[in-house]
């Protein structure tokens, strides 16, 4: 495909964070190889700020109103067809199914009526017209969206995350680090929540592992979201003066800021994690329930990621019902032996922003 025929793409993937920060390398490859289009995301409504970040790879959020089978928003179909006739309205040339393996994003994608539809397709999938390449389940999550681009004739190669920073990150970071009396160079940012209850190792050996950590001399910051605040408030607890609670008071880019500040992040396989991979600071993962091959980052020796596997993994439940084995198999004695490790082999690098705008 040349750059003149697809001046407008659309792009549907309606997830959180962590899932958009994976499909970048695929958005920058987009880019690189459509510099012109148009490029809008399918997404849900926090996404606006996602948009505004990664303004050089994506121009519009077109708010995505929630279909049956998508958790993330109210699941009815009640408002599709109105978003169809919308999307038809909007005569895009090219529509992207960037949303998962196929089935019913698949259907939502092709009412769209663009010239052009891309996506995956699962096994058992009708032939659909377009650019439709089976799910590859073998392939971590940002070589899979990479794959698909590449079947798009996108030179795709880099699966490095980014977050750009502007000036505003750094003066909130910088902000933040003062009035909470930060010190980066043993600064150790503890993160015990994720999205699912079953992904979530127990807040009490997040807190020995921040003990033993503060023992040693290192500082302790929780981070969080404020809806994570009963989480996070019964963690400080447990730990004392000692921790500094941050949750609620970061936004991305500051949380960014401060990740890229740290010496270590130690956190469950959520969006955290992904961040620290964009950021390129060492982390030690407690994946519990994920499927690590497919979410775990791919430089396992910056990241170490800590998970056991009972015949039920990948987990497919909210919570689980089996007493959370593959979480309690992961002893916090070896998570501290994880993290002195991890300490010990990367050494304090100065922080440069290096996707400042």
């Amino acid at each position: 495909m040349n750059e003149p025929t697809v001046p407008r793409i659309a792009i549907f993937r309606a997830l959180q964070l962590g899932d958009m920060l994976c499909c970048v390398p695929a958005l920058r490859a987009l880019r690189q190889h459509y510099p012109t289009a148009h490029i809008a995301l399918v997404g849900l409504p926090w996404a606006q700020s996602f948009v505004d970040r990664y303004a050089h790879l994506l121009d519009e959020l077109i708010v995505f109103p929630g279909a049956a089978g998508f958790p993330e928003q109210r699941e009815t179909d009640e408002y599709l067809p109105a978003f169809s006739e919308h999307m038809r309205a909007r005569r895009f040339d090219l529509t992207i199914q960037l949303h998962g393996s196929g089935g019913v994003a698949n259907e939502i994608v092709g009412r769209w009526g663009a010239r052009l539809t891309a996506g995956f397709r699962q096994p058992e999938e009708a032939a659909r017209p377009g650019v439709f390449v089976p799910w590859p389940e073998d392939l971590p999550e940002p070589a899979r969206y990479d794959a698909l681009v590449q079947a798009l004739g996108c030179a795709a190669s880099d699966l490095r995350l980014e977050i750009p920073l502007n000036a505003h990150d750094l003066r909130e970071c910088e902000s933040l680090v003062q009035a909470c009396g930060l010190d980066t160079g043993r600064l150790i940012l503890v993160h015990a929540g994720a999205q699912l209850p079953s992904r979530r190792w127990p807040v009490e050996c997040f807190a020995q592992v921040a003990l033993e950590l503060c023992d040693a001399g290192w500082q302790i910051a929780l981070t969080g979201s404020s809806g994570e605040a009963v989480l996070t408030s019964s963690l400080a607890a447990m730990i004392g003066t000692r921790a500094i609670d941050l949750t609620g008071r970061t936004s991305l880019g500051a949380l960014a800021a401060l990740v890229a500040r740290a010496r270590l992040i130690v956190c469950n396989d959520t969006g955290l994690s992904h961040v620290a991979a964009a950021m390129r600071t060492p982390s030690v993962v407690i994946a519990s329930g994920s499927d690590t091959h497919r979410w775990a980052p791919l430089d396992r020796e910056r990241h170490r990621v800590l998970a056991n596997y009972p015949p039920c993994r990948p987990c497919a439940f909210r919570e689980c019902p089996y007493g959370h084995p593959c979480a309690l198999a992961i002893d916090a004695r070896q998570v501290v032996r994880t993290a002195f490790m991890q300490l010990d082999r990367f050494a304090i690098q100065p922080f440069e922003s290096t996707y400042a705008r």
